[in-house]
């Protein structure tokens, strides 16, 4: 698969089959990560690679949670400013009307937009997880060196006919994670990747994305 491809078929994956990644596509994944470019090769990710039994007693902790009706920690970092100017608030309405709408839930429908969002806790059924890290006192620099780690990965991921979905709201069990993973406190949480081989059976929607000239201006 050229990088093209890799780009073209890359989704955020809600739904996987239960076959396993075997390991050593893994490691060879990861290996080939490492390449990935960060500023003065300072490499500030910490990922940990979860499945098996320690992913299945992390799924049924915060499963047990969000059912209990427990709204998470403490959040470490904000997602979005407290004003988000046009037009970012229309591309994410537009993304959960995809979304959700595909899954016959509409706006007003709370319980079954709670439903769905609850997916994210048992990784769509995949039964590998990635969760990366990243030194509290890192400037935001090194944040773009953790995004550009990340997408190489699941590039790399698409060259070995694998999918994935990255999921910022681990961040909001943070404590629960940090339960089975033991990272050192230094460490904060940035977010999860579900890891496995999309079910053919569910097929997701093409987000739109922004046309070119709103997003890329030509200088000559």
């Amino acid at each position: 698969m050229d990088v093209y491809s890799a780009v073209r078929t890359r989704a955020s994956i809600r739904r996987f089959t239960d076959q396993p990644v075997p390991r050593e596509v893994l490691e060879r994944v990861m290996a080939a990560a490492a390449h990935a470019p960060s500023g003065s090769n300072v490499q500030p990710w910490s990922v940990y690679v979860l499945s098996g039994d320690s992913l299945a007693r992390l799924k049924k902790t915060v499963a047990g949670r969000v059912a209990g009706g427990d709204s998470g920690d403490e959040r470490e970092f904000a997602n979005y400013p407290p004003r988000l100017r046009a037009p970012y608030p229309e591309r994410m309405t537009a993304l959960g009307e995809v979304i959700y709408g595909w899954r016959g839930v509409t706006r007003g429908d709370v319980a079954g937009r709670a439903r769905i969002r609850a997916e994210n806790w048992n990784c769509f059924g995949a039964g590998t997880a990635l969760f990366c890290y990243l030194d509290r006192d890192m400037p935001t620099p090194r944040w773009a060196d953790v995004g550009i780690y990340l997408q190489t990965v699941m590039l790399l991921l698409r060259a070995e006919g694998l999918h994935s979905c990255t999921q910022e709201v681990w961040a909001e069990y943070h404590r629960s994670v940090a339960e089975v993973i033991a990272p050192p406190p230094e460490r904060m949480l940035v977010c999860g990747m579900s890891i496995g081989f999309a079910d053919p059976a569910f097929t997701p929607p093409r987000i739109r994305r922004a046309p070119l000239s709103e997003t890329v201006t030509f200088l000559d």
